[in-house]
């Protein structure tokens, strides 16, 4: 007879049913597991016969074989060690088999089988709320699977305690789902003096989630800004929440279960290589756009990321997910994000500085932007030049809007997208809107339009540049409550779009 649990299998996000087939026969003993298996999956066998062992059950002098169906399918990851201890015990009349059939099951066992935390639990759990069954996984992971509110979450810390739990002896309690508190940004707007232009270009990238550069020399504020971000952004919503947290639950970064409504805020370094920004490595793992979905991507030193990485960023901030192809995987994952960059305007840093001379001027400059290609430049929505500070000024007492209130108007201008584009499954923000559905909501009036189509001939705008100018002002309009996009919204974002040293 063969006796069945289930589990699954990670594809990017989504979480394939595997079923795990176990069958007990007379012939030479051995314990083998067929289906395509990796290394830690074939390592499993020695950790199942030392978590039975450590519980009195001695295995018989058999043939056992787990089948791990679809067999095709290639299954990674230490999380099958469970299932098959589940089947196993269901094979040789343990547990029902009938109980076990009914749930998914994932979960590492230790050698005195206790059950270690797992990555992916909650993807897990909407496959198996798909399937109309219950889910059990390690305690540790339970918390994060609960969200799910479809599927009856069930968290053990031993193998033992799962026995008792099919056996009726002791009924395992459902998870309660967790959530980290929406810790306040210490990081506020009020601390940065000056550069009033700047700030009102972050509050217009944050209402509409909108690509911005900022070029500044050293020192002049550009990190220190971008760092402020998270201060003026919204909770995530709760579709959002479990996006996002489904990318992180693969990769093991939601602390201690708990799903957080920040949004994310990642930076990586400009050493990091493709696979680390785009996604990829063994089984195809997501990137750093992946993990900045529904959040914020800050690339400081823009330039002096490789050119290579810089151009794989063009097609996802459009399509707003990516593709990681590769030889024995393809793997899609959302990576919806806002990229803030910063830049020196060349590479000693003080082209832009009156009180200093740049030795290699103006051949300096164009060589160190020329890494930005033409085509990378035009999906920056907001382009700003962020110059010294003054030091008279540093001595100021902190002046201008905190955070908090500007992230009050932000909120704002984010209800009155949500609510306009309430029934539109892949538009949320200004940013998402393209063809008919921009032409409906950001048509500006005549005067607007007419200074529009001025500025497209004589800077030579292209069709996305355009249609971006028109997402840009639509979020002016909103941040000021109203309900038509006008000239002055549109004056506005051809500032930030025509800029002289910074444009394209």
């Amino acid at each position: 007879m063969v006796a069945r649990a289930h589990t699954v299998a990670f594809q990017g996000v989504e979480a394939r049913p595997v079923e795990v087939q176990c069958a007990v026969t007379p012939g030479l003993p051995a314990f083998s597991i067929v289906g395509l298996p990796d290394k830690a999956v074939s390592e499993a066998r020695d950790r199942v016969r030392s978590a039975l062992n450590s519980m009195a059950i001695a295995l018989p002098a058999k043939r056992i074989t787990i089948n791990l169906s679809p067999a095709d399918l290639p299954k990674e990851g230490s999380h099958f060690d469970l299932p098959i201890a589940m089947a196993l015990l269901a094979a040789l009349d343990i547990i029902p088999m009938d109980a076990v059939e009914g749930t998914v099951a994932l979960g590492e066992l230790s050698l005195d089988g206790s059950l270690m935390p797992v990555v992916g639990a909650l993807p897990a759990a909407m496959t198996a709320a798909a399937e109309n069954r219950a889910l059990l996984c390690p305690r540790a992971s339970s918390a994060e699977a609960a969200w799910v509110g479809a599927a009856q979450v069930l968290g053990a810390d031993t193998l033992g305690a799962v026995v008792r739990h099919f056996s009726g002896q002791s009924p395992l309690p459902e998870a309660q789902p967790g959530e980290v508190d929406l810790a306040p940004c210490p990081r506020d707007l009020r601390d940065v003096k000056g550069q009033e232009r700047a700030k009102r270009a972050l509050e217009i990238a944050a209402a509409g989630r909108h690509h911005l550069i900022m070029i500044g020399t050293p020192g002049s504020g550009k990190s220190m800004l971008a760092a402020r971000i998270p201060g003026i952004l919204p909770p995530l919503t709760a579709v959002e929440a479990l996006e996002t947290s489904m990318i992180q639950s693969l990769c093991g970064l939601l602390d201690e279960g708990g799903i957080s409504r920040s949004r994310p805020f990642r930076e990586p370094h400009h050493t990091a290589s493709m696979a680390a920004i785009v996604g990829g490595g063994k089984g195809a793992k997501p990137g750093e756009i992946s993990l900045a979905h529904n959040g914020v991507l800050f690339m400081d030193e823009f330039p002096e990321f490789p050119r290579t990485v810089l151009e794989t960023l063009r097609q996802p901030i459009e399509t707003g997910e990516v593709m990681v192809a590769r030889a024995n995987a393809h793997v899609k994952y959302p990576c919806r994000f806002m990229l803030v960059a910063a830049a020196n305007p060349c590479k000693c840093g003080y082209l832009t500085d009156p009180a200093r001379a740049c030795g290699r001027a103006p051949n300096c400059g164009d060589d160190y932007l020329g890494r930005i290609s033409g085509p990378l430049m035009d999906r920056f929505d907001l382009r700003i030049e962020v110059p010294p500070v003054d030091f008279t000024d540093l001595d100021l007492p902190p002046s201008g809007e905190s955070s908090a209130t500007v992230a009050m108007r932000v909120m704002a201008a984010r209800d009155i997208q949500a609510e306009r584009f309430r029934g539109h499954h892949a538009i949320r923000q200004n940013a998402d809107a393209e063809g008919k559905t921009l032409e409906q909501v950001a048509t500006p009036d005549a005067e607007g339009k007419e200074l529009l189509l001025k500025a497209a001939d004589r800077f030579g705008l292209s069709a996305r540049a355009y249609h971006r100018i028109l997402r840009v002002a639509r979020t002016i309009a909103d941040l000021e409550g109203v309900k038509d996009v006008r000239r002055p919204h549109v004056a506005e974002a051809l500032s930030f779009r025509v800029s002289a040293r910074v444009a394209a």
